[in-house]
């Protein structure tokens, strides 16, 4: 999966969430900086791993910060057919 791909994944998850449109999302946005809080995490996780039919751990959660950060981890847990080039 593309890179652009799942930032558009994640914004609209991320808005379903939240209630209110994300315009403005790159990698370098700082979650908890956008409002979102540890629970509407667990959601927007869930969202993508039913998505994408992924498992993140919770534990691999602790110490994501940034968009990019969530986004490689997810992008680690994909089929290495639907990785994004490097």
């Amino acid at each position: 999966m593309a890179p652009d791909d799942l930032l558009n994944l994640f914004r609209a998850s991320v808005s379903e969430v939240v209630e209110r449109d994300v315009p403005e999302l790159s990698a370098d946005s700082n979650i908890a900086s956008m409002g979102i809080d540890s629970l509407q995490m667990l959601e927007i996780v869930g969202n993508l791993e039913r998505e994408l039919q992924i498992s993140v751990p919770d534990d691999e959660l602790v110490g994501i910060e940034t968009v990019g950060q969530l986004l490689s981890l997810v992008q680690k847990k994909l089929p290495s057919g639907e990785a994004a080039p490097s």
